[in-house]
């Protein structure tokens, strides 16, 4: 989850320079070439593109689910969803074409919908907060937390009230950035680099030759998607009891199997090693190295002087409060940093833009200023202009959903008071376009930055006697939501301007694949907390850590440091400290030396969690490394499509499985790695019985 947006720039930036030489050849001539016409907006929205959509839709947000639920370390599917979008309806297409039925042929129009659709709906598996605020405010979070788990700050999950709260919070972020769709894409010409690449992609699918290596791409993710999903199958019938099957296989010894380091066999991280690059992997072990190898043992030996040795394993007064708010520290000094820096980048940038009239005038035919502009960009810029959004729509549509959501959101949480939502909605626009303009330059999206300070803001304004830690967190899911869905929706802007799809068919599909994901995530999310009895506990299968980590910062923003135990705050300062320092090195020295730094916020991640999945993941950058080494043209064309596989195969698996545990099937085999004296007292007992 936090580093999603580090591992999206680097796995598109990756796609979008495989193309470089396409863009310089001119995209649009070589369409012109073949005849293309762009469908008017409303042929761009087909009912086959959307029953795709639809489908795509649960099958991406089962993966990102699962991935939120287990890590919260997200990378990009921009790539798997438009790769798949074409395969589902250009085999479509196929059919009814050998029928002698097909009426309107495939478009890359259309299969920038169908993207934009299916990422906007998934996303909503992280922008609603399941692994993170939303759950956080449960009791089976609560428990895990000594402070603060009164009734009033808790709000147990329930499918309408889900439901309601995603639907009348996560449509402001659209309005709220559509008047400024011109400025920010013609304009000022910012560069969006995961909508760009995810142009280029769709731009070559289209092309004959870029068609044949799809279809082979899709061949391979087909291949990997089929041996993953089967290989979840076979792990599961060895998994009937607690700490049973193959993810629990002492890689490096039994110490090491304590400390969280082992290989866990999941095909899922495995393949999210190949898609981030190699220095969030290698932040996340060097973090698990530093954490679990260095810094628990030596403070779990001052048990009984530093923490009481009475506590449980899972209270924040002991051993598990160092690690989740040294963490949590981690997380901030980083956040802090990047945050005031792209809003540093933010600010210079629209300086330099204003002071040096650095804004094209588009429409202005008296102008007097000359510009050079491309034969593409002429075209995409008139067509892109064709189909205004007006911007009374936009104004009326944030005011009446931020009416409607003033007097509804105070009926599903309490402790959260209207003046609190007008005070966020207020201010939003201004924190959605620093949002959508910094994603622009860096391709950062710090959606759960913004989160984090409504947290502490209305957390701290509504107060500990009133609720104050649960309206914290309903204020972080208010806030994440506009900020997230105003960049996303910027970026599909990209994306159509570059693939001349209508601006219009890309809010009304963003707008739609929205509406999806505000069902079809509750109701993932439903079978996951309904089918595993021990969800969201520490170190079962689906631990949610983020949640605990969210809460705890509510609790913070609420309650102050009384909660730390003895010394937790000083090493919160140094880390706090650390992760700022290493960031401004890491920009100083320059990318050139930078990509031998690792970055504080990966390296944040298993403080808490463990480092079982780094292993997964540095196998996963290993294979690449490898494969790179043996023959790099063959890896760049089809790494992408093989690491979906791994991950889409394994992510889907999880509905079968939450069906079987709904329905009460247990697998048959229990598979247990123990050592020799504990086997030989399992052997004794069996044998005295």
């Amino acid at each position: 989850m936090e580093v999603e947006q580090r591992s999206k720039k680097d796995d598109d930036l990756n796609g979008s320079k495989s193309n470089e030489g396409e863009e310089e050849i001119s995209v649009e001539r070589i369409f012109e070439a073949s005849h293309e016409i762009p469908p008017p907006w409303q042929k761009q929205l087909t009912f086959r593109a959307l029953i795709v959509s639809f489908i795509l839709a649960i099958l991406f947000t089962f993966v990102v689910m699962k991935l939120n639920l287990t890590t919260g370390i997200i990378p990009s599917l921009n790539i798997s969803a438009g790769l798949l979008g074409f395969f589902f309806v250009k085999s479509w297409t196929k059919i009814l074409n050998k029928a002698g039925f097909l009426k309107q042929p495939f478009t890359r129009q259309e299969n920038t919908v169908i993207q934009t659709c299916v990422v906007a709906s998934s996303g909503i598996a992280f922008s609603g907060g399941f692994g993170s605020y939303l759950f956080g405010m449960s009791d089976i979070v609560a428990k895990q937390s000594a402070e603060a788990n009164t009734p009033m700050n808790i709000k147990n999950p329930h499918l309408g009230w889900m439901i309601g709260f995603l639907f009348v919070v996560s449509f402001l972020g659209l309005f709220s950035v559509v008047p400024l769709r011109k400025i920010m894409i013609v304009d000022f010409k910012l560069t969006y680099p995961s909508g760009t690449a995810t142009a280029h992609l769709i731009n070559s699918f289209h092309t004959p030759q870029g068609a044949k290596l799809a279809k082979k791409q899709v061949r391979a993710l087909g291949k990997f998607f089929s041996f993953s999903f089967l290989w979840g199958f076979f792990q599961w019938f060895f998994t009937s009891g607690d700490d049973c099957g193959f993810a629990n296989f002492p890689t490096f010894g039994l110490k090491a199997y304590e400390n969280k380091f082992y290989f866990d066999f999941s095909a899922t991280y495995v393949g999210v090693g190949m898609i981030c690059p190699y220095l969030i992997n290698v932040s996340l072990l060097i973090g698990s190295i530093l954490s679990w190898g260095v810094m628990w043992p030596l403070i779990g030996a001052q048990k009984g002087k530093w923490y009481s040795a009475d506590l449980s394993s899972s209270s924040l007064h002991g051993l598990q409060g160092y690690k989740v708010f040294i963490a949590i520290a981690m997380i901030l000094g980083d956040g802090l940093y990047n945050f005031i820096k792209v809003l540093g980048r933010t600010v210079f940038g629209l300086y330099k833009q204003f002071k040096n009239k650095d804004v094209l005038p588009v429409n202005d035919r008296s102008s007097p200023a000359t510009v050079t502009i491309s034969y593409d960009d002429k075209r995409r810029t008139e067509l892109f202009l064709k189909d205004r959004i007006p911007s009374w729509f936009a104004v009326t549509g944030y005011v009446v959903m931020a009416i409607v959501s003033i007097i509804t959101v105070p009926h599903i949480f309490h402790q959260l008071k209207w003046y609190h939502i007008l005070t966020m909605y207020i201010i939003a626009p201004v924190l959605a376009f620093c949002n959508a303009y910094g994603c622009g330059l860096t391709d950062w999206s710090l959606a759960s930055t913004y989160g984090k300070l409504a947290i502490f803001t209305i957390g701290a304004w509504a107060g500990a006697a009133n609720g104050g830690v649960l309206a914290g967190l309903a204020a972080c899911g208010v806030m994440m939501n506009i900020v997230s869905t105003a960049s996303d929706l910027m970026q599909d802007f990209k994306t159509g301007y570059m693939t001349l799809a209508s601006p219009r068919s890309m809010f009304l599909s963003q707008a739609i694949g929205t509406a999806m994901g505000c069902v079809i995530s509750p109701c993932v999310f439903w079978l996951f907390y309904k089918a595993f009895p021990d969800f969201g506990q520490t170190g079962t299968a689906y631990p949610a850590p983020y949640a605990l980590v969210y809460r705890n910062m509510s609790i913070l923003g609420v309650e102050g440091f009384s909660a730390l135990p003895k010394h937790c705050l000083m090493l919160c300062y140094i880390f706090f400290a650390a992760a700022v320092i290493v960031n401004g090195v890491r920009d100083a020295v320059g990318p050139k030396w930078a990509r031998f730094i690792p970055l504080p916020m990966a390296m944040a991640i298993p403080f808490y969690i463990g480092g079982y999945f780094t292993i997964d993941m540095c196998v996963g950058s290993l294979i690449l490394f490898i494969w790179r080494k043996l023959n790099k043209p063959k890896a760049d064309a089809y790494s992408s499509a093989v690491a979906s596989g791994l991950i889409c195969g394994e992510g889907i698996w999880t509905l079968p499985s939450s069906i079987l545990a709904l329905a009460g099937v247990k697998p048959p085999i229990c598979m247990k790695f123990l050592s020799t004296a504990a086997n030989l007292k399992v052997d004794s007992l069996l044998n005295a019985s």
